[in-house]
């Protein structure tokens, strides 16, 4: 398995246990870690998406409830809620990595750990913040 997806499936892990437990994300990720060792790179890149989840987590939600069509938050499930909430943050703030990627590799996470259903919804609703966020970059370039 490719580290960067490796990473993405961990950060999944601990965005599912914090969304349960409501503790601090850092706390979070030091005991995910004495139960799950895991090499630094790979540790490295996964709390960078956990963290940056966590800190833009009020912006995220609300970007997803915007582009989830007769869904709040609450009716997500937390699997494929938190695959969205990490893959939106590489969305907004991880320039480097190719959107394409970013929602490929959430689809297949949520294809591996959602339900039936969990690709399709999750393509749906990053599709369309994926094509919102490509208008808003060509009217900031036209401005």
């Amino acid at each position: 398995m490719k580290k960067r997806r490796r990473g993405r499936e961990l950060c999944l892990k601990i965005l599912y246990q914090w969304d349960i437990q409501k503790d601090d994300i850092k706390s979070q990720i030091e005991d995910f870690w004495k139960y799950n060792p895991t090499p630094d790179d790979i540790q490295s890149f996964t709390a960078r998406l956990a963290e940056g989840t966590y800190n833009h987590i009020k912006e995220i939600d609300s970007t997803i409830e915007r582009f989830s069509e007769h869904w709040t938050l609450g009716r997500i499930n937390k699997i494929d809620k938190n695959i969205m909430r990490s893959a939106v943050y590489e969305l907004l703030y991880e320039d480097e990595i190719p959107s394409n990627v970013t929602i490929n590799e959430a689809i297949d996470i949520a294809k591996k750990y959602g339900t039936e259903d969990s690709g399709h919804f999750v393509n749906g609703i990053l599709d369309r913040i994926k094509k919102e966020l490509q208008c808003d970059k060509k009217k900031n370039v036209k401005d």
